[in-house]
């Protein structure tokens, strides 16, 4: 055979190979016009657009949808879903509506908050950014983590293979979306049933309200678990799951307390301890920073301790590893006395609050950050200034419309 002939034929099974090779990668990337035309750039999107695996993106069923005006709105809270592989992706959304004033509510995954009360007069409209965190149980290098039945169904949305966005309030009207992969500071978040995603209504915490509070430029992975401890979270490979993403400039809040006091064995407190001291440990090692989180109080703490020696056992890690501290335990109680006879507007139950309760905390642990001086803090939203606990928003005007997805059982326990 002639060279020539040779080397063009394996000029072009290679050039074959690497095509075949870019059309297996997953699409990471996407463009859509809603109740407008398809462009070369962007892919229209009507009403009857549901979700299907083999398209790869669609709206939920469930709305009663509408398209008019170049956007898309409907009566009730609606979910639009795109298939993507795991990783950070940062997300453009135009909303408003030619014709009628608007106000968009957007949540991500579980009812994470990414965009609060967003409103556009008749004929104005608006582009907002935010990073969602999409994760998956399979671990890289090998493993799993170890998902309780609760996640395989109620919360799938949070392990799932897609990217899940929930519209919502008063007139919510889309008009485009934008996703790309996004490249940035990870936060990551490990802890129980008060910091995790809480996919039902009244239920709500501080780890769902936390990504609303900053700029695009940083995601927030919250990894938590109803009915954690910390050594529940190592034998369950939530901490494998998080140290195999994690790279060097992210962060790792960590928040247990409410499970592990319940624990009977005699060495229990020294356990918990000497679990946080590794956790800090392997944080750094991988080139994170450690921030350690004492426990915010039951509601009945207003009275008296409920969390024994705990909180006490974290400001103690923290000291003797000189790592970053948000006393959480410290701000509730003064949250707490400053609500008065408004306490129980804060919580769904004794230990579990609702969505005032956990943007309240929310903003504590903002403020904490700052106050800590955490490098994190240069991307706090510019609206964010300061929050006092003892002067909290006042419970009567809060205002978060609800998402559509609602339970009376009460979170895991340990």
């Amino acid at each position: 055979m002639h060279a020539g002939s040779l080397l063009s034929r394996l000029f072009c099974t290679t050039v074959l190979m690497m095509v075949i090779a870019a059309s297996a990668q997953p699409q990471t990337s996407f463009n859509f016009n809603f109740g407008g035309p398809a462009t070369r750039s962007a892919i229209s999107i009507s009403a009857t657009n549901l979700y299907s695996d083999v398209v790869g993106f669609g709206f939920e069923p469930g709305a009663t949808l509408m398209a008019g005006n170049g956007c898309m709105t409907s009566t009730n809270p609606f979910y639009f879903s795109v298939k993507l592989p795991e990783g950070n992706y940062r997300c453009t959304v135009m909303l408003g509506d030619k014709s009628g004033a608007s106000a968009t509510t957007v949540k991500a995954e579980s009812r994470r908050l990414m965009l609060y009360h967003v409103q556009t007069n008749p004929g104005k409209f608006t582009k907002r950014t935010f990073i969602v965190n999409l994760r998956q149980p399979e671990i890289a290098g090998g493993g799993v983590v170890h998902l309780k039945p609760r996640e395989k169904t109620d919360e799938w949305w949070d392990w799932d293979d897609k990217l899940t966005l929930e519209f919502n309030d008063t007139n919510p009207c889309i008009r485009a979306l934008t996703i790309e992969k996004a490249n940035v500071p990870t936060v990551y978040i490990l802890g129980d049933s008060t910091v995790c995603d809480q996919p039902f209504e009244p239920w709500n915490s501080w780890g769902q309200m936390l990504p609303v509070f900053f700029k695009p430029q940083v995601a927030i992975a919250n990894h938590s678990e109803s009915g954690e401890t910390v050594a529940d979270s190592l034998a369950g490979n939530r901490f494998k799951k998080v140290f195999s993403l994690m790279k060097s400039g992210d962060y790792l809040f960590v928040q247990f307390g409410h499970n592990d006091m319940k624990s009977k064995k005699s060495n229990a407190l020294e356990q918990y301890k000497s679990d946080l001291e590794q956790v800090v440990e392997e944080t750094r090692a991988k080139g994170g920073t450690p921030v350690l989180i004492a426990s915010m109080e039951r509601k009945a703490g207003v009275m008296q301790p409920t969390l024994e020696g705990y909180p006490d056992a974290v400001r103690q890690v923290a000291r003797q590893e000189q790592c970053a501290l948000i006393d959480l335990n410290a701000m509730s109680l003064v949250f707490y006395k400053a609500l008065g006879t408004n306490l129980d507007k804060a919580f769904v139950d004794g230990t579990h609050h609702n969505n005032y309760g956990s943007y309240e905390l929310a903003q504590c642990i903002v403020d904490g950050i700052k106050a800590d001086r955490l490098p994190l803090a240069k991307y706090i939203v510019n609206d964010f200034k300061t929050f006092d606990p003892a002067n909290p928003d006042h419970v009567g005007t809060f205002y978060m419309p609800a998402s559509p997805r609602q339970s009376t059982v009460k979170p895991l326990e340990n």
